[in-house]
């Protein structure tokens, strides 16, 4: 049977359907709208139309107006240049964001006919280096016209000479021993002899804390952390714990065969080192004269610090060896053996937990680091000349070390770079002995040629050059017994 739609297969292919006529114009009614609404939306959007202007088209989008950005200043164009002798009002601040996007020599306008148009606004040039001090946030060169820049800091100047000199009888000229430690409530202690004398830095009152007798003498004295009682360390190898504010001996420890030229205090526990090649931990609130023993050194121990968190001991010897310890080993867990001759300068970083320095005798005259966390030596600086005391600065990243054979002299270094701040001299004996005051400006240096020299050295924690508590107030020489 025939398909009724198709006449031949040759024929165009059109509708058969029979429609009532009625529906027909409703249809052709629906379209007429429909292709009316479409055209009028076109007109709408069709950017040639024009707008009634007393109609307002709202839309979904916001589209900013750019009638008002200065292109020229990228080197973009938007709109045709102005006229030529008009000035833009805000040109000079133009200028200098120019300069600080592009560099000083960047023109104000440039030939765009050779520069493509879709080039990029920011490209990758050589790095220009700037000033470091400098009042404008893009930190622009000098030749940026109505930038002012503020000076370059100065380097601090260390004041070459002591501000004070003590006269110190009978200071002995023994590289193994240390006879000057600085106390917290700012009282110098100083081993004369056969007596320990106190100085007060604020009244300059001198007062003798102790005689040992003619058949002793002193070889250590070392201030506790509160600063009120005083450890002494004898030739006989007794050590005395002396209240000073009474100047009373509070107790007498025995323990070591021969005498005890190094100790350090932790809190409560105070080590001694001793020529008899050992180590005693001692707690001063139990009954017996020491906890501990500790052994390793194969000659006398010479420098003991404890760090500044109270875990780790370091201590050195004339066995040209760097020990450290923790607060329960009788055996050394670390051990350096770089030096070549005896560690006495030993000292505890107090910005960087682990940070070591320590220094050697004559026959190796360095200053060496160490990291005690990692277990790794991290430089060294020949300083040409027996390397005696070493202290860390409390207010900036410097240390101070003082020096004997062959130049006598006292270094203040800048870490980690090394680099020389100064250099003092005015000894004339080897600087045996070293102290930091409380406040971390001040050292103490003591010498074979008895004297004690007082220098400022280290700037106060908020940088300010103003005299310590304890500075220049005092001038001329005095003696301290």
């Amino acid at each position: 049977m025939d398909d009724p739609t198709i006449s031949n297969q040759s024929a165009p292919l059109t509708p058969s359907i029979n429609v009532p006529s009625s529906i027909m114009s409703d249809s052709s009614l629906h379209l007429d709208n429909l292709s009316s609404r479409t055209m009028h939306i076109n007109r709408l959007l069709n950017s040639s139309y024009n707008r009634s202007p007393s109609r307002t088209i709202y839309s979904d989008r916001f589209i900013p107006s750019r009638s008002g950005s200065n292109f020229a200043l990228f080197d973009i164009s938007n709109s045709p240049a102005s006229s030529e002798g008009k000035e833009d009002g805000s040109g000079t601040y133009n200028s200098l964001l120019r300069a600080a996007l592009f560099g000083p020599d960047t023109p104000d306008k440039k030939d765009t006919s050779e520069v493509p148009a879709c080039r990029n606004i920011f490209r990758y040039k050589t790095e220009t280096k700037r000033p470091l001090h400098s009042l404008s946030p893009f930190g622009l060169d000098e030749s940026v016209p109505g930038i002012s820049h503020s000076p370059v800091k100065a380097p601090r100047k260390v004041p070459k000479s002591p501000y004070k000199v003590l006269d110190a009888p009978a200071l002995q000229d023994d590289f193994y021993l240390n006879l000057v430690d600085w106390s917290s409530n700012n009282v110098l202690a100083v081993g004369l002899g056969n007596c320990v004398y106190l100085w007060n830095a604020c009244s300059s009152k001198v007062t003798k804390l102790c005689d040992l007798g003619v058949d002793d003498s002193v070889c250590s004295v070392c201030w506790a952390q509160r600063g009120t009682h005083l450890a002494v360390g004898t030739s006989e190898g007794d050590v005395e714990i002396w209240d000073a504010s009474r100047c009373r001996r509070v107790r007498t420890m025995e323990g070591h065969r021969l005498r005890v030229g190094a100790l350090a205090w932790s809190s409560s526990l105070l080590s001694s080192g001793s020529r008899d090649k050992s180590i005693l931990q001692r707690d001063i609130r139990a009954p017996d004269d020491f906890a501990s023993k500790l052994t390793g050194h194969k000659s006398e121990v010479c420098g003991l610090k404890w760090s500044y968190d109270n875990r780790e001991l370091a201590s050195g010897g004339n066995d040209n060896k760097l020990f450290v310890w923790n607060q329960h080993s009788t055996q050394p867990v670390l051990k350096y053996c770089e030096h070549t001759a005896a560690v006495k300068a030993i000292a505890w970083s107090p910005h960087l937990h682990g940070l070591l320095a320590s220094g050697g005798g004559t026959a190796d005259r360095c200053i060496r680091f160490w990291n005690t966390t990692t277990n790794t030596h991290l430089s060294c600086m020949d300083t040409g000349s027996q390397v005696c005391n070493l202290v860390w600065s409390k207010n900036v990243n410097e240390l101070v070390s003082t020096h004997g054979y062959s130049q006598n002299q006292i270094i203040v270094w800048r870490y980690p770079t090394m680099s020389k701040l100064a250099t003092l001299t005015g000894h004339t004996y080897r600087v045996l002995y070293l102290a930091i005051s409380p406040d971390g400006q001040t050292i103490v240096t003591g010498a074979g040629d008895e004297t004690l020299r007082f220098w400022n050295v280290f700037p106060s924690p908020k940088y300010q050059n103003t005299d310590s508590e304890i500075g220049a107030s005092f001038f001329g020489r005095t003696t301290i017994r």
